[in-house]
């Protein structure tokens, strides 16, 4: 029989769960594969991987830092990415900015210049009205209106308005528009005989047509 004074509880119960005939064991000693005793305190070996298992682990190893030498350099060309992605828009925003304030200042250099052209007409404009109260003969009038007229004119062509020629020339609808007609020959037959108002082009662009009247040969119906 076995005493339980000398077990501790969990023995004893168990001991107490056991049938009658059933002796329990409580030896815990551990054996080797020869069958030599192990000390309690000496950990137990591992068991020895076959050759297989061994290229296995290996293949295994050299995959998981494939895979992790890849991941790291995934991460380190999506960061270079980024940086050029964000250097790009930022000298793309700078082109940008100073391509608007150059613009901006041709554009104000031309507004500039085209007033300074514009002053020499005023001074004639002036210079009219001086001279017609200096003197009232319509003829000094008129010598200072045609001069501030054609000062004007020189004003526009600096800045790249041209005359469209009228009288002489062939209508043309694109340039031109018929206010009225007037009964001409066959040569004249739809050409320009009069000019209203001139018109202007500012390079390909129409500022305005020419108001012109356009000759045309009286045609008799037949049976009159």
């Amino acid at each position: 029989m076995f005493s339980k004074k000398k077990m501790n509880e969990k023995e004893i119960e168990e001991f107490d769960d056991l049938g009658e005939g059933k002796i329990p064991v409580f030896d815990k000693r551990r054996f080797n594969e020869s069958g030599e005793r192990i000390a309690d305190d000496e950990p137990a070996k591992e068991p020895v991987k076959s050759p297989k298992e061994i290229a296995l682990g290996a293949s295994l190893k050299a995959e998981t830092e494939r895979r992790e030498a890849a991941e790291a350099k995934l991460v380190g060309v999506q960061a270079k990415f980024e940086e050029a992605k964000a250097t790009l828009e930022r000298e793309t925003a700078e082109m940008r900015e100073r391509l608007k304030k150059t613009l901006e200042a041709k554009a104000s250099q031309e507004q500039f210049n085209f007033l300074t052209t514009l002053l020499p007409v005023l001074d004639n404009l002036n210079l009219a009205i001086s001279a017609s109260e200096a003197d009232a003969s319509v003829d000094n009038l008129r010598t200072g209106v045609v001069g501030t007229a054609r000062s004007f004119e020189q004003a526009l062509m600096s800045v790249g308005v041209t005359a469209i020629p009228s009288i002489g020339e062939v209508f043309d609808p694109e340039l031109h528009e018929a206010v009225d007609m007037a009964p001409a020959d066959a040569e004249n037959d739809g050409k320009i005989t009069a000019e209203y108002s001139r018109g202007y082009k500012f390079g390909d662009r129409l500022l305005r047509p020419a108001r012109v009247q356009v000759g045309r040969v009286h045609r008799e119906i037949a049976g009159d």
